[in-house]
């Protein structure tokens, strides 16, 4: 067993290292209290720490300390100070999942019991009139018992349930059977959820399935599209687009149609910088863009640094998002922008000095052969990749960051319906529509409306679980389902396993209080977690704030839960759409069939809805879930126990 000591800094108040103490003593006894029930001002409390704002080390500490033996750490005490052991995977995926479970629980728990998130479930559940009718939420989830009596009547089950999507267009979208806005219905049932909510920056496309065989059009389950996770060993390699990979095939198989590609890159990527500003202040002379050389290279890396630091020093964020959309001039010219085109544009032009010579004006295969054995055009070759797949893995490829059903569908496989409805033409349009627009960041770069591609390549997702999903396992249908070959299939592909490293176990108490030591230690440590200052913000303040500690930051950014990375690839020609080397994606369906929805309800019935419907103790399982008083439907939150528990009142039967 691998115990790290997690001593607080030399230096630290002697009031703040007893205290630390103290709560460390009480983790390692654990009879007092059920570390995953205990919320961490209870355990505050318990070590008697007093004002943690006035004690930032101890905070930073004593939240982390808390969160990793609420996640199985184990915790010891001796002359040397506390030693902290990570839990070590239960070979029974039952109790795998238990542990796992129980983990997000905290962060969900300790989300649900905001007054702000507490006052949202209460105001859906509370009953409000709409065209002359009461209406709830509980008008939105379907009675376990009438379900059934439905099926019972009909057991193909088309006439019993209707499953359509409803794409959340914006914020604002109303539900016109409910008058409730579509994102909040989305919202609430999202909390029911094991792990906790977070809005996903960059894009993001909410999506309900609903069922049209109810007065209400009851909600089947919940889904959202976003930006993906940019990097993902087991998807990027199983795409084929990960540069080693793709940089192989090039030297095994160099072809006009990539050299042609690399070419047009190393031209595209100068094009879409604007640079009016370089000329004009003499960084950059107009030979430097056809001729670069290493001293305008080295002048537009000074610029970028100095304007970084300016950025740092102002208020330039601000000016960014005050200034209006479609002066791209004006935004581009911020401080912010000026160091990120001069950085761009310099790696552009060290690009552009040594492929030119093998590419340029006019690329052929012998060219690209001979830049492939140059080590140094090699490299280039290298970093001209990883630019075109950073500037897509956000436009062509999305993740699957919600996907599921609610009672009492679930017990339908109604998961698996989620899941295909998920990457139905009827979404890839409404993904396309919504992100065919410029793009704020790539406008800002260019100076110029900028609109990215739109059209999605793949949709990836990954388990909870490491032990495996039931939702994606043999999630698998015929192309033709969707107008595509009769000899292909449509489906969650497992592309492997991913690293079991982040900060999902870490609340936001803990991130808050190791950013605020990290900016006490250093006030030149800045994480706004705002627009251009880079992927990841949580996770940039987590290392911080442990650094600051002193504090192991791999070994404690190692959650332990392995997930199963899946993938629905919906082009034939993946890897070169993906990356841009084919201008257009090469469908494995139809993205204009018009009654996408019914033809994969129809198959899944077919398929998952009807046998499972037919097994008495699923019958059983979805009869549990009433809406009649007191309600103990599965789709209602449960808000955890506090002060004021008796507030979700139970509720009479909503009309």
């Amino acid at each position: 067993m691998k115990y790290i000591p997690l001593n607080l800094p030399s230096g630290t108040p002697r009031s703040e290292r007893h205290g630390y103490l103290r709560l460390c003593r009480l983790l390692a006894a654990q009879t007092l209290v059920n570390p995953l029930k205990t919320t961490h001002d209870e355990w505050m409390a318990l070590a008697n720490l007093g004002d943690l704002y006035a004690q930032p080390t101890l905070a930073a500490a004593a939240h982390t300390a808390l969160d990793l033996a609420a996640q199985g750490w184990s915790v010891q005490v001796d002359r040397l100070g506390p030693l902290f052991s990570p839990p070590v995977p239960d070979g029974d995926r039952t109790v795998e999942k238990d542990r796992i479970r129980g983990q997000e629980h905290l962060r969900r728990d300790d989300q649900l019991r905001k007054p702000s998130v507490r006052r949202f479930v209460l105001g859906m559940e509370q009953p409000h009139v709409h065209d002359n009718r009461l209406v709830s939420i509980f008008d939105l989830m379907r009675d376990g018992k009438e379900l059934s009596s439905a099926l019972d009547e009909d057991p193909t089950g088309h006439n019993a349930i209707n499953p359509y999507v409803q794409v959340v267009d914006d914020s604002d979208s109303i539900c016109t059977l409910t008058g409730f806005r579509l994102q909040d219905i989305w919202r609430y049932f999202r909390h029911t959820w094991s792990n906790a909510y977070a809005s996903v920056p960059g894009r993001s496309m909410s999506i309900l399935i609903r069922d049209a065989a109810t007065p209400f059009h009851a909600v089947i389950g919940v889904a959202a599209v976003s930006s993906p996770i940019v990097q993902i060993a087991e998807r990027d390699t199983w795409m084929g687009w990960e540069t080693d990979t793709f940089v192989d095939r090039l030297s095994k198989e160099p072809t006009e149609k990539v050299a042609a590609w690399v070419a047009s890159r190393i031209q595209v990527q100068q094009d879409a910088i604007y640079v009016d500003d370089l000329l004009r202040d003499g960084v950059l002379q107009p030979l430097d863009l056809t001729s670069p050389t290493e001293e305008a290279i080295a002048r537009l890396k000074a610029d970028a640094e100095r304007h970084r630091q300016r950025h740092h020093r102002s208020a330039s964020m601000r000016q960014v998002r005050s200034i209006d959309r479609q002066d791209w001039v004006a935004r581009a010219e911020t401080d912010l922008f000026r160091s990120k085109r001069a950085a761009t544009l310099a790696e552009a032009l060290d690009i552009r000095m040594v492929l030119g010579s093998y590419l340029l004006p006019r690329s052929s295969v012998e060219g690209l052969r001979h830049a492939i054995q140059d080590a140094r055009a090699r490299t280039q070759i290298r970093r001209l990749v990883r630019r075109a797949r950073g500037e897509r893995v956000g436009t062509v490829i999305a993740d699957l960051t919600v996907c599921g059903a609610i009672a009492p569908y679930n017990s339908l496989a109604g998961g698996k319906l989620v899941g295909a409805l998920a990457v139905s033409p009827t979404v890839l349009a409404a993904y396309e529509r919504k992100y065919s627009r410029p793009s704020e960041i790539a406008s800002s770069m260019a100076g110029r409306p900028i609109v990215r591609e739109a059209r999605l390549s793949l949709i990836a997702t990954t388990s909870l679980y490491g032990t495996g999903s039931s939702q994606y396992n043999r999630l698998f249908w015929p192309a033709d389902v969707l107008g595509g070959p009769a000899d292909e299939r449509l489906g969650f592909y497992e592309l492997g396993r991913s690293r079991s490293y982040g900060t999902s176990h870490l609340t936001d108490q803990s991130v808050e209080a190791l950013l605020r030591l990290s900016v006490l230690k250093d006030a030149s440590v800045r994480v706004n977690s705002l627009f251009g200052e880079g992927v990841s913000p949580r996770l940039r303040k987590v290392r911080l704030g442990l650094s600051a500690l002193g504090w192991p930051t791999d070994d404690l950014l190692k959650h332990g839960r392995e997930r199963i990375v899946y993938g629905v690839p919906l082009v034939r020609n993946l890897t070169d759409y993906s990356l841009g080397v084919d201008a257009s994606p090469d469908y494995l369906l139809d993205t204009e069939v018009q009654d996408s929805d019914q033809r994969i309800a129809n198959w899944w019935l077919g398929r998952w809805g009807a046998n499972r419907a037919a097994q008495q103790p699923v019958r059983d399982a979805m009869q549990s879930h009433r809406l009649t008083r007191p309600i103990t439907h599965g789709a209602r939150v449960r808000l955890p126990e506090h002060d004021n528990a008796s507030d979700q009142l139970p509720l009479a039967q909503p009309s």
